[in-house]
């Protein structure tokens, strides 16, 4: 029997393959678009975890220069002397890759490849040595006598060879930090009885660089999410039509003595195979959509973080099971509703085709209580909550008790229009549109959570590029930016253009902690470029000339966050020197702390560091005159860079940065619209019963196809005007809460109304272009199917 039932059960999706493949399609595309994004966040953390397995990063303790630069080797012979077991390391780019240099007889085990299998250490260690990498890297590398071997287990962009091999390709003499071994000897002497000007940093558990990404990662999941959801509307609605199709059949083998428990069992391992077919689908969509995204989000985590990603996409379990777990548990939240209406409500009652959108009206009552309850708990979020979870908290209740509000919205307009309505056509379309909200409601839903997040996302990211502009016009007031090879290159060239140009901003940085927090401690000289050009978020008076007198130092707006710092408050610098803060300025897209101190001071606390950058203050008529003449000293023409070139690369790297939001943005709006239109298709055969009578009375069918593309257009309008506060509250979340506790800096909110009608006019047009094929196909129904209405008994 149970074969049986189970192939009456399948024959509903043959004589309706449109919702099987609603089902199919909806399910796929929801795992498609939450396995792609896992699979770019795994792809990623991979990367991460071979950088950190490359130098042990979070589990080894490090020696390093307190005031940056780097360490002689007298230091490290010393500390190897006095029983220290200390590691080398030589750091440094070199045409865009990252060249480690390890000591493979010193370091900590399980360093990169250097210990593995194809490694031979007596070939890594003489003649020319070795260079381990991955294809890409290894061909950036100029060839310097070392065999290349290509290692698929070094880091992207990363190079690993020999300290000797590393100190000749970059060119450097001294080491760049010390690894520290977990074992030391009793009794060894303090570190700074032998190297004061070095420093103990201890380990930090977990990748330095995963730790900074982590609300990059956070994004793109909770966005990955929302799209599953957008396609789990789809599925609700088909399975929900569904259950409610088979109402007749179900009360049939009720009556043939089937028994509830078998019937509900059946069903749910028929969406089980269902989901696992769909869920093995959007697998391979998801691998697709990260493949596209990848080389995007590799640019924007280069970008923001430094973080080198690999560009390629490997089939790695995490993500793929996951993909197939979510589309078993979508399945589940989906058909769960159903499946419990079908265990507790009496098969043998009469079920005509309307009892499911009544029994979705009879809910509407507790969905909008839950839609309060929501909403109340994100106002309470929003006033008491506190970092990250909190902030994404409230957008997940926010959202949903809006989405769940909507109906209930839409419902009391319908109503509205129902009372002012003139004419019975009038007062007949409102009725009939609103009867027809419970089966549309999941995909306005779905709608309406697009076009929010598409609002909120593309005024967070506006916001961002406004207010990155302006900070660019700020910090790029220098008309030229040079950069010298070396300390005595440095010092030729400010001798040449001090004399010759209305000013000469050195840049240099050290990196240091302040306030237990890593930070770039950075010099400005004196000059009026920076009170004419820079901007305050807090600042004492006069905090310019203040800062050249040494009163004080200035620090970015992520310090003062996350130290809880403001003007007036001390801040220790260096030992022995603590000084008051004197201004609080905004640093976009810096994930780090930094803070400014005068020349003089820079100078006095770090005598060794020469500045190897420079701005320069020029007329512009003067730049290629000047250029021409620097060449001509032995400057590289790559190493000189005008502002122009410098702000439109740095908003290359931003527009990069976020075209993976704008693609996401897209295929959420698309799945949306897929939603609407799968809506509208399956609801169509229902709707016959109710437009049948209307066209009897005289109505025309195309007159009424063109009012079922009315009412699709208007509940979208509708749909729409609902979407845009509640994207604009998404908005002000992600820059005054999200924003803050990810990165450490506030954006101003811009508003962009042209946008924002644009997607109006998307969704307008997307609502229309899903109604048209119902409508079509209403148009085109023959009079006999019509007329066969009266012929049966509803």
């Amino acid at each position: 029997m149970t074969g049986a039932v189970l192939r009456a059960l399948l024959s509903h999706w043959l004589r309706a393959p449109l919702q099987l493949f609603t089902l199919i399609a909806g399910l796929a595309l929801a795992t498609g678009l939450w396995s792609g994004v896992q699979a770019i966040n795994a792809e990623a953390r991979a990367s991460y975890d071979a950088a950190a397995a490359t130098l042990g990063e979070g589990r080894f303790d490090r020696i390093e220069p307190a005031a940056g630069g780097g360490i002689a080797l007298a230091d490290y012979v010393a500390l190897r002397r006095a029983g220290w077991q200390v590691s080398p390391v030589v750091e440094g780019r070199l045409n865009g890759v990252r060249v480690v240099g390890l000591e493979p007889l010193t370091a900590p085990g399980g360093l990169g490849p250097v210990a593995g299998e194809d490694a031979d250490i007596a070939v890594f260690l003489s003649g020319g040595g070795q260079v381990f990498g991955r294809a890409e890297a290894l061909d950036a590398l100029p060839e310097g006598g070392a065999d290349k071997v290509v290692s698929p287990k070094v880091a992207p962009g990363t190079a690993i060879t020999d300290v000797s091999v590393a100190r000749r390709l970059l060119g450097r003499a001294d080491l760049s930090f010390l690894m520290v071994a977990p074992e030391q000897p009793m009794g060894r002497p303090a570190l700074a009885e032998i190297a004061p000007d070095l420093v103990l940093r201890p380990a930090q558990a977990g990748s330095e660089v995963g730790r900074l990404t982590d609300s990059f990662h956070l994004n793109l999941t909770a966005f990955g999410f929302l799209c599953f959801a957008v396609g789990i509307f789809i599925v609700h609605g088909a399975v929900g039509l569904a259950f409610e199709q088979r109402r007749p059949v179900l009360r049939t083998l009720r009556a043939l003595g089937v028994s509830l428990r078998r019937l509900v069992l059946l069903m749910t391992i028929e969406l089980l195979g269902f989901a696992l077919i769909a869920g093995t689908i959007g697998v391979g969509l998801g691998w697709l959509l990260a493949a596209s995204l990848l080389p995007d989000v590799a640019a924007t985590l280069r970008g923001l973080y430094g973080a080198e990603v690999a560009g390629g996409l490997q089939l790695r379990p995490v993500w793929w099971l996951s993909g197939l777990g979510i589309a078993l548990f979508g399945t589940a939240i989906a058909a769960g509703a159903a499946l419990w209406r079908l265990a507790t409500m009496p098969l043998l009652a009469a079920g005509g085709r309307r009892a499911w959108a009544m029994a979705e009206a009879r809910s509407a009552r507790w969905q909008a209580l839950a839609a309060a309850v929501l909403l109340a708990l994100a106002v309470g979020l929003a006033i008491w909550g506190e970092g990250l979870a909190a902030g994404f908290a409230l957008l997940g209740t926010g959202l949903v008790g809006a989405a769940l509000l909507l109906p209930v919205v839409l419902g009391a307009v319908m109503r509205i229009g129902a009372r002012t309505a003139r004419g019975p056509l009038a007062q007949w379309f409102w009725a009939d549109t609103r009867q027809q909200l419970p089966g549309l409601s999941l995909a306005l839903m779905a709608l309406m959570l697009a076009m929010a997040a598409n609002i909120g996302v593309s005024t967070m990211v506006s916001s961002f590029r406004e207010t990155f502009t302006g900070f660019l016009d700020q910090r790029l007031a220098p008309e030229l930016y040079v950069e010298t090879a070396d300390d005595a290159q440095a010092r030729e060239i400010a001798a040449f253009l001090e004399p010759r140009l209305r000013s000469v901003l050195p840049l240099a940085s050290v990196e240091t902690e302040v306030a237990g927090l890593p930070v770039s401690l950075e010099l400005a000289r004196p000059d009026p470029t920076y009170p004419e050009n820079w901007r305050f978020l807090q600042s004492v008076d006069r905090p310019w000339e203040r800062l050249a007198a040494r009163d004080g130092v200035l620090i970015n707006e992520q310090l003062s966050r996350r130290a809880g710092l403001a003007p007036g408050d001390g801040v220790r610098i260096a030992p022995g020197v603590e000084l008051p803060v004197l201004g609080v300025y905004g640093d976009y897209g810096n994930p780090r702390g930094e803070v400014i101190v005068t020349e003089a001071l820079f100078a006095d606390l770090y005598p060794e560091i020469v500045p190897r950058r420079f701005g320069l203050r020029l007329a512009p008529e003067e730049v290629p005159a000047l250029r021409a003449a620097l060449i001509e000293r032995g400057l590289a023409a790559s190493a000189i860079t005008d502002q122009a070139a410098v702000k439109r690369f740095s908003l290359q790297v931003f527009d990069r940065t976020f075209a993976v939001t704008a693609a996401l943005n897209v295929l959420t709006l698309a799945v949306a619209g897929f939603a609407m239109l799968m809506s509208l298709l399956t609801l169509a055969a229902l709707r016959l019963p109710q437009l049948a009578p209307v066209w009897a009375l005289g109505l025309t069918r195309r007159r009424l196809a063109a009012l079922e593309m009315a009412r699709a257009v208007l509940l979208a309008a509708l749909t729409a005007l609902f979407a845009l506060p509640l994207g604009l509250a998404l908005a002000w979340v992600l820059l005054a809460i999200v924003n803050v506790a990810a990165f450490g800096w506030r954006l101003p909110m811009f508003l962009f109304p042209a946008d924002y009608a644009v997607l109006g006019l998307f969704a307008l047009g997307a609502a229309g272009l899903a109604a048209l094929w119902p409508a079509l196909r209403l148009a085109r129904t023959p009079p006999a199917a019509l007329l066969g209405v009266f012929a049966n008994e509803r």
